[in-house]
C-alpha cells in the first residue's frame, strides 16, 4: 500500500505545500485536478459495548422521597343478611338508645323543681301520662346519672343485637309497668325513677348472655360489672326513698323479655 508525500513543490512558485490540494495556496496555480485517494486500514468492527441499567437517583437530602398517593377503599353499607350470622343494621346508630337518654336529661332537667310535688308522680288514681314521665325522673343527680348510664349502656347492647323497638318496649313495660305493678301491690316509696327502665333493659340483656354461656357459647361479656351495676341500681330506691319494689318488679319483666329474645336469632352474632 502506497502512501503520499509529505509536501509537493510548487512548480510555479517553489513553495511546499500539502499533497492533498489540488491548488497552491500561495500562487493559486493548478497542482492537479483531484487530491490523492487516502486508503483507510480495514479493521473488524468491535461489538457494541453493553448497555448499563439505569438506577434511580438517590433523593435529595432536604426533600423526602415521594410517595405514591394510596387510595383509602370505604366499605359501603352493610346489607341484610349479607354475611351469615350477622345483619345489616339500618342505620348504624343506636337511635332508640339515644332517644331514652336524652329524654331522661331532658325531662329530668325540665320537671327538677317538681320532683317533690305530685306532677311528677306516677299514681293509678291519677293521671295516666304519669307513668311515661315518672321512669324519667330521679330524686337526685347522683341516682340520675347511674339510670343515665344504666340506659345507655345496655340500652346499646340491647339495640345493638335486636334492633329499635326491642329497646323501646322493653323499656316502657319495664319502666312504666313496673311502677303501675308497685303501685297495685302496695310498694313502699314514691313512685318514680328510672331504675325500673335500666334495671329492665339490663336483664333483657344478659339473660340471653347467661343462657349462652349454659350451652358453652363464648362471648367477652363482663359479668361481674354487670352485676355491680344492677345491684347499684337496685339500692337506688333505698337510697333514694322512691319505690325499691318498682325496680326489682322492672328486673324481673326485662329478665322474662331475655326469656323471649334468647329463642330469637340476634342482629348481630
Amino acid at each position: 500500500m502506497s502512501s503520499p508525500d509529505l509536501f509537493v513543490v510548487c512548480k510555479s512558485c517553489g513553495s511546499e505545500v500539502s499533497p492533498y490540494v489540488t491548488e497552491c495556496p500561495y500562487c493559486g496555480t493548478r497542482l492537479r485536478k483531484r487530491a490523492p485517494k487516502i486508503e483507510r486500514q480495514r479493521t473488524t468492527p468491535e461489538p457494541p459495548a453493553p448497555k448499563r441499567a439505569k438506577q434511580p437517583k438517590p433523593p435529595r437530602a432536604d426533600r423526602p422521597p415521594r410517595r405514591r398517593r394510596e387510595r383509602s377503599l370505604r366499605l359501603g353499607r352493610l346489607r341484610t343478611d349479607e354475611i351469615p350470622g350477622v345483619r345489616g343494621e339500618a342505620t348504624g346508630r343506636p337511635w332508640a338508645t339515644i332517644v331514652l337518654v336524652a329524654l331522661s336529661f331532658g325531662i329530668w332537667l325540665s320537671l327538677a323543681f317538681f320532683v317533690d310535688d305530685d306532677l311528677a308522680i306516677a299514681s293509678i288514681d291519677g293521671d295516666p301520662w304519669r307513668f311515661l314521665t315518672a321512669p324519667f325522673l330521679n330524686a337526685s343527680g347522683t341516682a340520675q346519672f347511674a339510670c343515665v348510664v344504666g340506659i345507655g349502656v345496655f340500652g346499646w347492647l340491647l339495640e345493638r343485637g335486636h334492633g329499635p323497638v326491642v329497646v323501646l318496649v322493653t323499656f316502657l313495660l319495664a319502666g312504666a309497668g313496673g311502677l303501675a305493678a308497685a303501685d297495685v301491690l302496695g310498694g313502699q316509696g314514691l313512685l318514680f325513677g328510672g331504675q325500673g327502665g335500666a334495671l329492665g333493659l339490663l336483664g333483657a340483656w344478659v339473660v340471653p348472655v347467661l343462657l349462652g354461656r349454659r350451652r358453652g357459647d363464648d362471648d367477652e361479656a363482663d359479668l361481674l360489672g354487670v352485676a355491680v351495676i344492677a345491684v347499684v341500681l337496685l339500692l337506688i330506691g333505698v337510697a333514694t326513698g322512691t319505690s325499691a319494689l318498682a325496680g326489682a318488679l322492672g328486673a324481673a319483666i326485662g329478665a322474662v323479655l331475655g326469656l323471649v329474645l334468647a329463642a330469637v336469632r340476634p342482629r348481630v352474632a
